[in-house]
């Protein structure tokens, strides 16, 4: 069959600028480069391909080609046609694709840009077949790229919206874009979505779904509510599991829940909000937070979070929290302003913690006359075993919550009997005080873990100029378990203490101070002497000069059922003249050198004696003054 010869190309010739640019640059190409076709007028044949790059001199010209198929796009120039080796004025570029998918030759118009031509658009041709096949496909990846990225930003919006995430500036949190109408009829339906939202979500946190409040009620109480929630199976099931079933029901009824708690970070990163109504034991209705949200709002353990959270999936055992709204009930952007506990300024105790409130509890006037406390005070409590020194933490305790309503008061009981924990706890009561408790049936690792929560979330609230006091019982049972609990340095001490056993509780004991910038951590705990035990002994001693003051109660007075039981001439407060004025310190030096020469259980006697007939300690220091005594 004869072949036919390829019909010549119509060269139509663009009429020349009025001004010519200037000549464009000269690109270096490699030799892979066989796209371009260079033939002269008149020609009837297609001419080849030149095998190594090439150099046209004359500018390129647009070129329409009436062919109904064409292998490769053409070039055509003027006569004549210069070639040199390696070098090319311009490099072809494929054009963008059009709309319209019926123009079979859109592709031809060729601009000349003087930038090389990707190499990765030649061997696209050859897959395709043809530039236009190309073209299509490229744009079929496309469209499908813009759905799949218009779905992806619906569900993101709807995310964003559940979480209670605020747009700024048409972005939630600087990532999200918004895909509204142009006149912002999609932005409007979102906003007012994410409005009835954080209504209902503010009704929530006013009604019975706060967590909390759950973590407070009885088992009895909760078993009722389980009841009334229809809760399946409930029978049988702890308190903190029969909290975990309930909240979970009612997420799965109003679809939103606040919770709050103190955290503890992990050595993995992540951290729980423990609950002080469980004595920050581990459990089920803890709340998982994610290392992610700890670094964005550098949070410490010990921080108060509280904020919006979610239930467990399938896979999952704890609740998560979605939103931080508060840290230690302020704003959590706050946090950043506040200076570390370890960077402030620690001072004398100079502002006075007033004990006396009845005057029948002659226990909280005699510790105000032979040793007063002031807000930063560390003191310590030496007591024998059977001398009265849980009651006496407690009349503190309470004391302090009547007189110093400013103060928060936490009793910490480290392997304390069940009984001594419960009494504590129906005792001691208010909103502005915990009891926090590990018994002596528990492991070491528990007290350790207790301690460290109690002192963490004391000095995360002293950063915020918050006055804490912290009741402890006792410090040489925390000594203890540290020492148990300390890998072992190999250096013991009398009575088998490690010598690096005593550096965590004296840590603990020594955060107490008055700061400057405001706030303090006052500690009072108690030192355990006379057991029987040569490391209590030790211990005692490695305490003793740590403190600023001293509370000694006395065996000889327990024996004559002589209450309290206080050594007056063995107790005492440093700096005492920062907090008792010129005149009461005056007459508080008559009161000491009017039982120097007392024993011990005379003199308690005496002054019991004296108080009795007084409502007030100003009253009977009066009459010191006028020599009533």
């Amino acid at each position: 069959m004869e072949e036919k010869p390829a019909i010549p190309a119509k060269v139509v010739i663009a009429p020349p600028p009025p001004s010519p640019p200037p000549p464009p640059p000269i690109a270096e190409v490699d030799d892979e480069i066989d796209d371009l076709v260079f033939t002269k007028p008149g020609s009837a044949k297609k001419a080849p391909v030149a095998p190594e790059p090439i150099k046209v001199a004359a500018e390129p010209v647009k070129v329409v080609a009436e062919a109904p198929r064409v292998v490769a796009p053409a070039v055509v120039v003027h006569e004549p046609v210069v070639v040199q080796k390696k070098v090319v004025p311009a490099v072809v570029r494929p054009a963008e694709r059009s709309d319209d998918a019926e123009e079979a030759h859109r592709r031809q118009a060729v601009e000349a840009r003087g930038v090389a031509r990707p190499r990765r658009q030649h061997t696209d041709s050859i897959a395709h077949g043809s530039a236009y096949g190309r073209g299509e496909a490229q744009g079929d990846v496309r469209e499908k790229a813009d759905v799949v990225g218009e779905k992806a930003d619906v569900v993101g919006e709807r995310v964003d919206i559940v979480r209670g995430k605020p747009d700024v500036d048409g972005n939630s949190n600087g990532n999200r874009s918004d895909y509204g109408d142009e006149d912002g009829e999609g932005k409007g339906n979102s906003d007012v979505i994410e409005t009835e939202l954080n209504s209902r979500y503010e009704e929530i946190k006013k009604g019975t779904t706060f967590i909390s409040q759950l973590q407070q009620m009885t088992l009895t109480q909760l078993q009722e509510i389980a009841e009334l929630e229809k809760v399946p199976e409930y029978a049988g099931l702890r308190k903190q599991d029969l909290i975990y079933r309930i909240v979970k029901e009612r997420v799965r009824q109003n679809g939103l829940m606040f919770g709050d708690g103190t955290l503890e970070v992990l050595p993995d990163g992540f951290g729980f909000l423990r609950s002080a109504e469980h004595s920050y034991e581990p459990c089920s209705d803890d709340i998982y937070m994610s290392p992610s949200q700890i670094r964005r709002f550098g949070l410490r353990p010990g921080a108060m979070v509280a904020g919006q959270i979610r239930p467990p999936k399938e896979s999952e055992r704890y609740f998560a929290l979605l939103r931080v709204e508060a840290i230690n009930q302020q704003d959590p952007e706050l946090l950043h302003r506040k200076v570390m506990f370890e960077d402030l300024t620690a001072l004398h105790p100079d502002k006075r913690l007033l004990l006396e409130d009845d005057p029948q509890d002659l226990s909280m006037r005699l510790v105000d006359l032979v040793s007063p406390i002031g807000k930063g005070q560390r003191g310590l409590i030496v007591a024998p075993p059977r001398t009265g020194k849980t009651v006496l933490l407690q009349s503190m305790a309470k004391s302090i919550l009547k007189n110093h309503p400013e103060c928060y008061v936490i009793v910490l009981l480290i392997d304390e009997r069940p009984e001594e924990v419960t009494d504590m706890e129906r005792t001691v009561k208010g909103p502005r005080c915990e009891v926090v408790s590990s018994t002596f049936d528990e492991p070491t690792s528990r007290h350790v873990q207790v301690a460290e929560m109690v002192i963490e979330k004391a000095k995360r609230m002293v950063e915020y100029s918050i006055d804490v006091v912290i009741l402890l019982d006792s410090i040489t049972r925390l000594a203890r378990a540290y020492n148990n609990e300390s890998p072992g340095t190999g250096k013991l001490l009398s009575g088998g203490m490690d010598a690096g056993a005593l550096q965590k509780p004296k840590r603990f004991f020594g955060a107490a101070r008055n700061i400057e910038e405001g706030g303090s951590l006052t500690i009072l705990g108690t030192a355990l002497v006379d057991t029987g035990s040569r490391l209590d002994e030790v211990i005692f001693e490695e305490f003793k000069g740590t403190g600023n003051m001293e509370l000694h109660l006395d065996r000889r007075l327990v024996d004559k059922r002589v209450w309290p039981a206080i050594n007056i001439n063995a107790s005492g407060t440093r700096k005492e003249e920062l907090l008792l004025g010129e005149v009461d310190l005056m007459r508080n030096y008559l009161l000491r050198k009017a039982l120097a020469d007392m024993n011990p259980v005379e003199a308690v006697e005496r002054l019991s004696q004296q108080l009795k007939r007084t409502k007030t300690n100003a009253e009977f220091m009066a009459t010191l003054g006028s020599g009533g005594s």
